[in-house]
C-alpha cells in the first residue's frame, strides 16, 4: 500500500524528523489560502501514487497566492500515470543549499533492511544508479540490533562535510529507520533531503510503501489507504483477493501460484511476446475469483489474447474451468482464449470446457507459444 506524500510526512513528523510544513487543498481557493498562510510563495504538488510528478507538470512553484490558485486549477483533475489528481499539497518554498537522497528498503537477498544514500539527490535515483553508481552508498542493517548511531553518522558523512549537517543528517536517517520498522514499510525514502542556506537539514519530500502483509495488525496505518488513488483494476483485484500487477504487454495472463506466474511471463518473453500483467488467482479455485480475474484482464484495452496456465494441486482444474465458462457467459468478451489445465480433476475440466466449445492443452510451451502468436 502506497501513502501520499502528505501522509508519509505525518509519519516522519510523528517520529520527530525535521519536515517542511505543508497542508492539503482540494480546490484553488484552498490552495490560495494556504499560500497566503505561508507568505504568498509556495510549492504546489500533486498528491497521486506515481513517480515523475514533476516531469508530468504536477509540481509547480508559485510566487504569489494567486499563482498558487492557478497552479492548483491546472493540477487538479490532471492525469498522471492514469491516476486523476484530486488533491494538492501546498508547502512554503525553502532556501535550498544542497539536495541528497536517503532511502531504506527490504533487501530480500540479505533478508534485512538496506539503506541507500547519495549526495546527488533531487533526481531519479535510478538515473544516478545507471550513470554514477559510485555515487550511491549502501548499508545493510542487522534487524536484531537495528541501526546503530555510528552507522547513521557514517551514512550522513557520505552526504555532508560540515559536522553540524552530519549530526542533523544522522538524526534524520535514524528516524527514517524508525518509521520504516514501526509501520511495517517495504520502502521509505526522502528525495530530496535538503540542507537550507540557514544550515538546517529537513525532508521536503516523502515516499513510503507499506507491506500489505503488515496491514492486518496496523489498523491505524491501514486506515490511510486512499481507494480513489488506486486504478480500478488494482482496487478490484485487492477486493477479490487476487495478486495483480499491471504491465505494458498484450498477453493477458491468469495463473495459479506466484512462481508459475513468473515462469509464465518468462516464457511469454522467451517466445517473443510481452505479458500484460501478473495475475495470480492463488491456491483457491473459486469460480467467482476466476470470473473477477477475467473482468480485470479484459478491462485492459491493450490485451490481445488471454492466456490461462493452471497447474492443479490445491487448485481444482474443474473449478477453474467453471469460472472460465461462467466468465465467457457473463462478460461476453471476443478476445482469443488459450488454456492450459493440468493436475487435479483435469479430465473433468476438459469435459466442462468442451461442452462450452472451448479446449485446453497440457503443454505449457504449446499454450504460451500459441498465445504469443495470437497476440501478434
Amino acid at each position: 500500500m502506497n501513502l501520499h506524500e502528505y501522509q508519509a510526512k505525518e509519519l516522519f513528523r510523528a517520529a520527530g524528523m525535521a519536515v517542511n510544513p505543508g497542508e492539503v487543498a482540494t480546490d484553488a481557493e484552498g490552495a490560495r489560502a494556504l499560500a497566503e498562510k505561508y507568505g504568498g510563495s509556495a510549492v504546489v504538488k500533486a498528491q497521486v501514487h506515481s513517480g515523475g510528478r514533476g516531469k508530468a507538470g504536477g509540481v509547480r512553484l508559485a510566487r504569489s497566492a494567486g499563482e498558487a490558485a492557478e497552479h492548483a486549477t491546472a493540477i487538479l483533475g490532471m492525469e498522471i500515470s492514469g491516476l486523476t489528481v484530486e488533491k494538492v499539497l501546498v508547502s512554503p518554498i525553502e532556501n535550498i543549499e544542497t539536495e541528497a537522497y536517503v532511502g531504506v528498503l527490504v533487501d530480500r537477498e540479505g533478508q534485512c533492511p538496506v539503506f541507500m544514500v547519495s549526495a546527488e539527490g533531487g533526481v531519479d535515483i535510478e538515473e544516478v544508479a545507471a550513470t554514477h553508481p559510485e555515487a550511491i552508498h549502501r548499508l545493510r542493517v542487522d534487524p536484531r540490533y537495528g541501526l546503530m548511531p555510528h552507522q547513521a553518522y557514517g551514512l550522513a558523512s557520505k552526504l555532508y562535510d560540515d559536522p553540524k549537517l552530519v549530526r542533523q543528517g544522522a538524526g534524520v536517517i535514524s528516524r527514517l529507520y524508525d518509521v520504516f520498522m514501526d509501520n511495517g514499510a517495504s520502502m521509505a525514502e526522502i528525495n530530496p533531503l535538503i540542507s537550507t542556506t540557514e544550515g538546517v537539514v529537513k525532508a521536503i519530500d516523502a515516499k513510503v510503501s507499506i507491506d500489505d502483509n503488515e496491514l492486518f495488525r496496523r489498523t491505524a496505518v491501514a486506515a490511510l489507504r486512499d481507494p480513489a488513488s488506486e486504478s480500478a483494476a488494482d482496487a478490484r483485484a485487492r477486493e477479490a483477493g487476487l495478486s495483480f500487477v499491471k504491465l505494458d504487454g498484450n498477453v493477458g495472463c491468469c495463473v495459479n501460484g506466484a512462481g508459475l506466474a513468473m515462469a509464465t511471463m518468462d516464457l511469454v518473453k522467451y517466445y517473443g511476446g510481452e505479458p500484460a500483467n501478473f495475475l495470480d488467482i492463488g491456491g483457491s479455485s473459486n469460480p467467482d475469483k476466476v470470473v473477477e480475474a477475467l473482468r480485470i484482464i479484459t478491462s485492459d484495452p491493450g490485451v490481445k489474447v488471454i492466456l490461462f496456465n493452471i497447474f492443479g494441486g490445491i487448485t481444482r482444474c474443474d473449478d477453474v474451468a467453471l469460472g472460465i465458462v461462467e466468465a465467457v457467459r457473463r462478460i461476453g468478451f471476443d478476445l482469443p482464449l488459450v488454456i492450459r489445465l493440468t493436475g487435479t480433476n483435469e479430465e473433468l475440466a476438459r469435459g466442462i470446457l468442451a461442452e462450452a466449445g472451448l479446449a485446453a492443452v497440457a503443454s505449457m510451451d504449446e499454450v504460451v507459444e500459441r498465445a504469443v502468436q495470437l497476440a501478434r
